[in-house]
């Protein structure tokens, strides 16, 4: 009976196909959640967004020039915060993307067996596999929470000016 550990380790992959499926599946995977993401922090904006137009359209004359003050600029804190802490999480989800992207563009470039259908013609052109593609497709995602921070941002200043001006006329 042979030794086991003579063998050398097993192969992770059977084929370079099953490698090729195996970067697929990982970019798919991740792509979904960052979609996932995406979707959750856009809704959560929306709202947020739509509690504060309402909030600032107050017209209560016993309390709403406080309300009108500070629900918005609470509102403006809580969107630039909930911005924050959604940046690392769809930043995480596209660095991975990024790395199992890289992983697949090498080897369709190196391994002629990976890019190549049963006729010998590519699968993919390099224009498909080219890293600039991958990085304009994701990069919605990505801005979208400096986007928002930077939207709360003007809004709380515009939320604070209404009122120094109105206070001050």
């Amino acid at each position: 009976m042979a030794d086991a550990s003579a063998e050398g380790p097993p192969e992770m992959f059977g084929t370079v196909r099953d490698r090729l499926d195996f970067y697929r599946d990982q970019i798919h995977s991740e792509t979904t959640l960052l979609c996932r993401r995406s979707n959750t922090y856009l809704g959560v904006q929306s709202f947020l967004i739509v509690v504060y137009a309402s909030t600032m359209a107050n017209l209560n004359e016993q309390w709403g020039k406080f309300f009108t003050l500070i629900v918005p600029l609470f509102l403006a804190l809580l969107g630039v915060t909930l911005s924050a802490h959604a940046w690392p999480g769809i930043k995480a989800s596209y660095r991975l993307i990024d790395h199992w992207y890289a992983k697949q563009t090498f080897l369709l470039r190196n391994e002629r067996s990976a890019s190549d259908d049963r006729e010998g013609v590519p699968l993919f052109s390099h224009r498909e596999t080219m890293q600039n593609g991958n990085d304009k497709a994701l990069g919605f995602s990505t801005r979208t929470p400096w986007l928002f921070a930077s939207v709360w941002v003007l809004l709380g200043g515009f939320s604070l000016y209404v009122h120094l001006a109105g206070l001050a006329g």
